[in-house]
């Protein structure tokens, strides 16, 4: 299988939407509610933010939502289809976000999940994420996670990640 990232433009801004909403959508019934990635401005986020995207064969299968802050990069959205998630995808996401990360400078790389996410709080254990802080958002918990650049990655690919 030939794996490929690319870093997206406006006219990818459909894409971007319908990948997210099928890649969150098995979270729904667990918090009660669309994840915030379902329902953000794509068109507005895609002129701010930088996605980049996985392809497998040629198919669009993962991306990538990546923020450079003041002092770190931070991972603002992971989603992989379900059909190509456990296939390491959402490794190899992360992975290219530290590449990234390094090349702009930035010693640390920072995400955040849902508690009741916890397919991908383990996950983030696995690739080395150390929790920071928990913080009650809209009836349950967001996880904020850190991790210092150049720490090796893990084997395994996570869902999509957001509260």
């Amino acid at each position: 299988m030939v794996v490929n990232i690319r870093q997206a433009g406006t006219a990818d801004t459909e894409l971007i939407r319908a990948l997210t909403r099928e890649a969150y959508a098995k979270w729904v019934p667990v918090i009660g509610r669309e994840p915030l990635p379902m329902t953000a401005d794509y068109d507005k986020a895609l002129q701010e933010l930088r996605f980049d995207l996985l392809y497998a064969d040629g198919v669009l299968s993962g991306l990538i939502e990546m923020i450079a802050l003041s002092d770190h990069l931070l991972i603002e959205n992971v989603a992989v289809l379900p059909a190509f998630q456990g296939r390491g995808f959402g490794r190899r996401l992360l992975a290219h976000a530290e590449c990234v990360a390094a090349a702009l400078g930035f010693a640390e790389i920072r995400l955040y999940t849902n508690a009741a996410f916890t397919e991908n709080l383990s996950f983030y254990d696995r690739l080395g994420y150390v929790i920071e802080r928990r913080e009650p958002f809209r009836g349950g918990f967001t996880v904020y996670f850190r991790k210092a650049v150049g720490v090796d990655v893990g084997v395994d690919s996570g869902p999509g990640q957001n509260p």
